[in-house]
């Protein structure tokens, strides 16, 4: 399918030069002369190298159409993260790369989205939003005020986050997986 180069959004597979490329980084640049263009940090997707590129609103790109499939989460193996289909019960290996940064928040028996092109893995996608028990909370410091403040604090699978300073150890929070920050207080 082709779209316009100001069309490419973060996580977009596009053909370009031949390969295929994640858009990683996107900056839309509007000069004072000229046309407007977008700034784009692509990854090969078979190779991880990066590449930085302009693309003008009237340019047309490939975006690719990738195949979405659950799978969940069962090991760590090695440079590869194991999943399984629940229906068919085949077992994939997916590079540790391809999941990139929201791999430290993966669960035994998560539901993760594998994309896949022409049968062939690429990637996969957590959930949004993953629940998590604060295990380690610092204390609240007397005369801090509650508007914008936050402390830090340490999630069951080891990552260090920011949180309000109203919790507690034992408490449990609903995280994004892309960025590691707090979003709310898990509802019991």
């Amino acid at each position: 399918m082709k779209i316009n180069g100001n069309a490419i959004r973060i996580g977009n597979v596009i053909e370009h030069k031949g390969q295929l490329w994640r858009a990683m980084k996107l900056e839309q640049v509007k000069p004072g002369k000229g046309g407007a263009f977008a700034q784009i940090e692509l990854r090969d997707i078979r190779n991880g190298t990066k590449l930085n590129e302009r693309f003008r609103a009237d340019e047309k790109v490939e975006r690719v159409t990738l195949e979405q499939k659950p799978y969940a989460y069962l090991y760590d193996e090695g440079d590869y993260f194991v999943f399984m289909d629940n229906e068919t019960y085949e077992q994939i290996q997916v590079e540790k790369d391809a999941v990139g940064e929201p791999a430290r928040f993966l669960q035994e028996g998560m539901v993760c989205e594998i994309e896949l092109f022409e049968e062939e893995v690429i990637g996969a996608s957590l959930p949004e939003h993953v629940v998590m028990e604060l295990v380690e909370a610092d204390a609240v410091v007397k005369g801090q005020t509650a508007s914008s403040s936050y402390k830090p604090g340490i999630l069951e699978n080891g990552v260090r986050i920011l949180v309000p300073p109203h919790l507690a150890a034992g408490t449990r929070v609903k995280v994004n997986t892309q960025d590691g920050s707090y979003v709310e207080r898990a509802k019991d």
